[in-house]
């Protein structure tokens, strides 16, 4: 027998737990189809920022999320050889004073949010089946999925599926919407450590040195994610047998005060490294079906968007869904014009944050130091990263041109990706 349910959201992680939250609250039938029985620690997305936070509060979710375990980091600090807190717009930042509302970045086991998020879309009133495989769509007519649970194979229709599926999203491809996708240029290795008790629970930190550059993101209670880019030709630096002690061994960091607090602590979770790269659609949509989340394109994780870029995704599309009766596709211009512009400006944003932050050696150390002069010089050199704190859609479009670009780099020391 064919099922029935107002929308079927493929994917039960952030982006489609929330969205399916929202509307059962709302009263809209939903179907979550989540592969995983147990959310994997997938080594990132675990930092919502400040203007993430605020659109986590706008969702009605902040709440439950701070009970689950969510923690706020006040403090920034960028530590570099020879920087000093008056060298660097960017040097020290009190992030609970940076928007309204928000008391900084928002740090959460990415399982666990997950978890929390989904319970919250079963409390609901959404139907959640986990376990699922075998997602087959088809919106030729009227949008059907069929799908395999517990060995049996089943379906439903619906008035719209959405994929919230990931970055090698099924819907997407069965779909026809095609995946753009930048050059890697760099990776990026972390792991969750835990017994780093003596390093401060309400400070983030992000530097550069030697070869690698370094991200300290504390998640309460001696817990700590940390992060090094590295370049794309040392693919097997953390890799195998001996990879997390490699990997702690790194964070011995001669800039960095208080760092071998951070090497002794004890791995809590998989040493992975993965690709620093965008991708992006032109196409949000096609008939009966919609993107959203990683599914719709991923921003480079280095500058940790992906959590606030899936939560703003859930905001837009609820309001384009409660706010019609008849869900055709011009419902969905708004949301994707405005997703379409943010990623363009992200994108511009994470180029940015890569050619500083992680390229290495003589020349990239002294474009650094040319590029901070400029910024300290002329403050609106500053915005491309703030954009990361406060918003791409809360800083000027002429932000994320060219001529920012230039102001920023044109005769600064230049390497090779």
């Amino acid at each position: 027998m064919t099922e029935r349910s107002d929308i079927v959201i493929v994917g039960g992680g952030v982006g489609g737990a929330a969205l399916a939250t929202t509307l059962a609250r709302a009263g809209i039938a939903v179907l979550v189809l989540e592969r995983t029985t147990v959310y994997p620690d997938l080594v990132r997305g675990e930092w919502i920022a400040p203007w993430g936070v605020c659109e986590l509060q706008g969702l009605g979710l902040y709440e439950v999320v701070r009970e689950a375990g969510g923690h706020h980091v006040s403090q920034h600090q960028s530590f570099e050889p020879g920087l000093s807190p008056e060298s660097s717009a960017l040097s020290k930042l009190d992030l609970s004073a940076l928007l309204p509302g928000a008391p900084g970045p928002l740090c959460i086991r990415h399982p666990d949010l997950c978890q929390v998020l989904i319970d919250q879309a079963a409390d609901a009133g959404a139907t959640v089946r986990r376990g699922i495989t075998d997602v087959r769509i088809d919106s030729a007519e009227q949008p059907v999925v069929t799908y395999r649970d517990a060995g049996a194979t089943r379906q439903v229709s619906c008035r719209l599926i959405v994929g919230a599926d990931g970055r090698g999203s099924p819907v997407r491809r069965q779909a026809g919407i095609e995946l753009h996708r930048d050059p890697t240029h760099h990776l990026f290795g972390g792991m969750l450590v835990e017994g780093a008790d003596a390093w401060p629970a309400d400070l983030q930190v992000i530097g550069t040195v030697g070869d690698v550059h370094f991200l300290i993101f504390p998640q309460g209670n001696g817990r700590a994610r940390l992060y090094l880019g590295y370049a794309a030709e040392q693919a097997k630096r953390f890799a195998g047998h001996g990879g997390a002690a490699a990997f702690l061994d790194a964070f011995r960091l001669s800039c960095l005060p208080g760092s071998e607090h951070l090497a002794a602590a004890q791995p809590a979770g998989p040493c992975n490294s993965y690709p620093n790269e965008d991708t992006w659609t032109d196409t949000l949509y096609a008939p009966g079906v919609l993107l959203l989340g990683d599914a719709a394109g991923s921003n480079d994780p280095i500058i940790g968007q992906g959590l606030s870029i899936a939560l703003r995704d859930v905001g837009l599309v609820r309001d384009a869904l409660l706010g019609n009766q008849t869900w055709s596709a011009g419902v969905f211009e708004a949301y994707a014009t405005e997703r379409r512009e943010r990623m363009r400006r992200l994108r511009f944003s994470a180029s940015v944050v890569s050619t500083l932050m992680n390229e290495f050696g003589p020349a990239a150390d002294a474009r650094r130091e040319r590029v901070r002069e400029r910024q300290m010089q002329n403050p609106s050199l500053v915005l491309p990263v703030m954009a990361t704190l406060l918003g791409p859609h809360n800083i000027p479009a002429e932000t994320f041109s060219d001529a920012t670009r230039a102001q920023l780099f044109a005769d600064a020391a230049t390497v090779e990706p």
